[in-house]
């Protein structure tokens, strides 16, 4: 069973994430939440951001999102919707942002929804999920970008002493703080 749940918190780690709405686009739509997959399917198409594809192979999803998917599944939740013009519309916007490849697809499309019959929506294959590189989840170790500490000043000459903690106990006849200090 669908969920999206777990595409909510994907988007709001990074809502910048195209197929996060494109997936879960497809999830609102196969529960019958149209408007909602309406909602997330433009937003995956304004982060795609003029671009034909994103390749998410650098992101451990080995899946291309292409802009003309996301109209092509615009479209079939408009048919779902009855709004068969604008279904049409979106497949013409569709066909000129699509591989010379694709033709026929969108070209069936377009006669499918011209007898008012609905789209079967594309997705991401199923089993396909994001998942690093074992080679950079195992770099997830800490680092130290700072570097050691040094002590920059201290009130305690030749002081060596690197970290934070309460007030440490001196040495007799080190340092001797002075009545006005002890104030």
């Amino acid at each position: 069973c669908f969920s999206p749940q777990a595409f909510n918190k994907t988007i709001e780690k990074d809502n910048s994430l195209a197929v996060g709405y494109f997936q879960r686009g497809f999830v609102h739509l196969q529960l019958e939440m149209y408007e909602e997959a309406v909602s997330d399917y433009h937003m995956a198409f304004s982060h795609l951001r003029e671009n034909l594809f994103i390749d998410y192979k650098q992101l451990g999803l080995r899946h291309i999102l292409y802009a003309w998917e996301v109209l092509y599944n615009t479209a079939a939740v408009q048919c779902h919707l009855q709004q068969w013009q604008e279904a049409r519309v979106t497949l013409e916007k569709a066909v000129v942002w699509r591989p010379e490849r694709r033709t026929a697809i969108l070209e069936l499309a377009l006669e499918r929804v011209q007898d008012h019959l609905f789209l079967e929506p594309m997705l991401v294959p199923l089993g396909e999920l994001f998942r690093p590189r074992k080679k950079e989840v195992e770099q997830l170790d800490s680092k130290n970008f700072l570097g050691k500490p040094k002590v920059i000043s201290s009130i305690i000459p030749n002081d060596e002493y690197i970290g934070f903690e309460p007030l440490r106990p001196q040495k007799q006849g080190f340092y001797e703080p002075s009545a006005n200090a002890l104030r």
